[in-house]
């Protein structure tokens, strides 16, 4: 009788208490990720342009099933898609921030709301531009 052999590459990793465990799949090699993390702002914004479009497309039907669904509350859901009163350009900035590689982050929610809440775009462009030069150390645009 002729014998058979199979050759078969394994990889082991760390199971429970240490013990080395046969996996299934080789480890997936994975690109280098880039350091920090998205600003909590930039996700926010990205969460209301989201939710924004489930409601356009009616999977959705309001802000409050969304509060239902997300088990958040109304108010807090209307926070997050008052993002959306902002001028189309600032909005961009916003989803393009830089990561943040250490600490909190420079551009917080709660300094963008002010802004969210004035009406004429060309106003709220001048108090971006206030708040972003006042965070990255530049000198703040002066009699805007």
């Amino acid at each position: 009788m002729k014998s058979l052999t199979i050759q078969r590459r394994v990889q082991f990793g760390r199971g429970r208490n240490s013990r080395k465990v046969i996996q299934k799949d080789p480890p997936v090699t994975t690109e280098q990720v880039p350091l920090g993390t998205i600003p909590r702002i930039s996700r926010l914004m990205a969460l209301a342009i989201r939710f924004n479009r489930l409601i356009k497309a009616g999977e959705i039907r309001d802000q409050a099933e969304v509060a239902r669904l997300g088990l958040i509350t109304r108010a807090r859901v209307t926070q997050i898609m008052n993002l959306l009163q902002l001028a189309p350009d600032i909005q961009q900035e916003i989803l393009y921030l830089s990561r943040t590689e250490r600490g909190r982050d420079p551009i917080r929610e709660s300094m963008v709301r002010p802004i969210a809440a004035v009406p004429d775009w060309s106003k709220q462009r001048r108090m971006w531009r206030r708040l972003v030069d006042g965070r990255s150390g530049r000198k703040p645009l002066s009699g805007l």
